[in-house]
């Protein structure tokens, strides 16, 4: 059996949880052979995902910032991560119109001009800005510039100030490209839109939400660039990436899924577990339990869910912590110990 967890968000990594649920079913079933395959889809958790499988893989700093780092693969190819450098995790306190994306740009630009890297791949879920990626492209060179010639503010309070955008001094992608891994695949705008849906996730009140709609809307006018499926990923990042650096968007989960191996060992197992913090209609849309269950479809094998909680009722296909554990609270402090109870409830359910 192969257990693919995803991290539950704030809670548990997709390593730990993989391990937790991994102890209970072998409580109950000792001799059954598991594969650990921990999954991300592009937010937090993507690049040590990804370092596991790529034993030689560098860890490489951004310079004057021991904090920022990014990953370069044997065959150069730059991992670089905006859950790990902006994102929602790391900060104390959530400020849905100042978070930027700035520091993520560094770390592009540190990857573009390191003459090892052939290609670099961004994964940009998990952050905590809505910016439409105008903090990456301005620390990659561009300018964003009000109606008197001067550069915006940084996040998205400042995009509705937007009157002109000069790209003329980015530095330039490496010669291989650049590949943007999206979490979803929302529009930029709208009402399935990157403000719409995720800023509130991110802090915002109703009147933030239609300011950063408006300061989207303005960027994407000036831009004259149109919207298109994952722009409105991590606060509209991709949008910024792709009009700056003309990026390919990819669905994160599954280009993790095939660097790490995980539809040739589906095929070769019995069953599947995979898991997340909260099941429901997004987990369908490039979130790593739909990957899975596509995957795990494909080869016709049965799916086991561990998930914090969920929308959609599991029956006896699934557990949910908040289903067995005494209280929310207690479900999301201990997450390790009623993920190790519900992977021993689930091998109890399996009768082969």
């Amino acid at each position: 059996m192969v257990i693919a967890p995803d991290s539950f968000k704030g809670t548990i990594a997709n390593f730990e949880a993989a391990r937790a649920i991994a102890e209970g079913w072998l409580t109950f079933r000792p001799m059954d052979e598991v594969i650990l395959l921990p999954m991300a889809d592009g937010g937090e958790g993507t690049l040590e995902t990804i370092a596991v499988s790529q034993q030689d893989a560098l860890s490489v700093s951004v310079i004057g910032s021991n904090q920022i780092s990014w990953l370069l693969l044997r065959d150069g190819t730059a991992i670089v991560e905006l859950a790990r450098i902006c994102g929602i995790t790391l900060l104390k306190d959530l400020d849905p119109m100042g978070s930027h994306t700035y520091l993520f740009g560094e770390a592009l630009k540190s990857a573009a001009l390191d003459s090892r890297v052939k290609r670099i791949v961004a994964t940009v879920g998990g952050s905590a800005s809505t910016d439409g990626g105008v903090g990456a492209l301005i620390a990659l060179g561009a300018r964003f510039l009000n109606e008197k010639g001067e550069m915006i503010q940084f996040g998205g309070a400042g995009l509705l100030d937007i009157a002109s955008i000069d790209l003329v001094g980015m530095t330039a992608p490496p010669v291989g490209g650049v590949i943007c891994l999206v979490d979803v695949i929302n529009p930029l705008l709208g009402p399935t839109g990157s403000a719409m849906i995720f800023s509130p996730q991110k802090g915002a009140n109703v009147d933030q939400v239609d300011q950063l709609e408006a300061g989207l809307a303005q960027l994407k006018k000036v831009s004259n660039q149109e919207d298109f499926a994952g722009a409105g990923a991590a606060g509209g990042t991709p949008f910024g990436l792709k009009l700056g650096w003309k990026v390919v968007i990819e669905s994160g989960a599954m280009a993790i899924a095939s660097l790490i191996g995980l539809p040739e060992a589906i095929a070769a197992a019995d069953l599947v577990i995979t898991g997340e913090g909260r099941l429901d209609s997004q987990s369908s849309y490039g979130k790593v339990v739909g990957v899975v269950r596509e995957i795990a479809i494909n080869h016709k094998k049965k799916v086991f869910y561990c998930v914090g909680s969920s929308k959609e009722p599991l029956g006896a296909n699934g557990v949910a912590l908040v289903d067995i554990a005494p209280s929310i609270a207690e479900a999301m402090t201990n997450a390790n110990k009623w993920l190790i109870s519900a992977g021993s409830e689930l091998a109890q359910r399996t009768k082969s």
